[in-house]
């Protein structure tokens, strides 16, 4: 059985490319970022989760809601084949969520008021932290799937999840297909980045993404974690 299972839908990602200065005290031990082209990426995710079960039981009042996360890339030590994502701090609007991540995950969850509006072509994404910010899309191109080598495929496929946690790093699997996607063009980012996620942020308000995208999403499964063995205990 997994831990979690859900439909991730409507996701917006915007991707912002960086110094690793600003990452490494992030790094869960036994992996090393991970980057593209030259590029080490962080990126500003949007999405809901929707008909989600823990230990597959549905939760009540904790089935469909919002989620907004600021992430980057990683890869354990000598499994490049093993491309992974590690959370700098993720936003819900329910306070149970953040209790059993944090306990069972070592995540940053954190809740707080949240909404979202969404048209065929419109998905806008909005949160309450001192004030209120913003990240929407109009998708007005045809979704596809990202081509092998492509940023698109780098930023949507990742299948591992990594924590930093106090007594080592905790690993788990998140399964879904492979997502259809497209570029987004026409985008708001609203978002005080010094407030929402800490003044070593702050740098990312007058920066523009390298790319923003938008992704349909499918159903996921994320296993139980368990602690990450690095090589150099083996």
């Amino acid at each position: 059985m997994k831990f979690l299972t859900a439909h991730w839908q409507h996701l917006l990602l915007a991707n912002y490319s960086i110094q690793p200065e600003v990452l490494k005290h992030l790094v869960p031990i036994g992996t090393q970022i991970d980057c593209f082209e030259g590029h080490v990426f962080v990126s500003l995710v949007a999405f809901m989760f929707r008909q989600t079960k823990v230990l597959g039981l549905p939760i009540p009042f904790h089935r469909d809601f919002e989620e907004v996360n600021l992430r980057f890339y990683v890869r354990p030590q000598g499994q490049p084949q093993k491309r992974a994502v590690t959370f700098i701090r993720e936003i819900v609007p329910r306070a149970a969520i953040p209790l059993i991540a944090n306990s069972f995950f070592n995540e940053n969850y954190v809740a707080l008021p949240m909404s979202h509006q969404a048209s065929p072509t419109q998905h806008s994404y909005s949160w309450t932290c001192g004030t209120t910010h913003t990240f929407s899309g109009r998708v007005t191109s045809s979704l596809s799937y990202p081509p092998a080598g492509s940023v698109g495929e780098f930023i949507t496929e990742h299948y591992w999840g990594y924590a930093k946690g106090r007594r080592g790093t905790l690993e788990y699997q998140v399964e879904h297909p492979q997502w259809q996607c497209c570029e987004v063009q026409d985008f708001n980012i609203q978002v005080d980045f010094a407030q929402t996620y800490g003044a070593q942020y702050a740098f990312l308000n007058a920066q523009q993404p390298h790319n923003v995208l938008y992704a349909l999403g499918s159903e996921v499964s994320v296993s139980f974690p368990k602690r990450l063995q690095p090589l150099s205990s083996i």
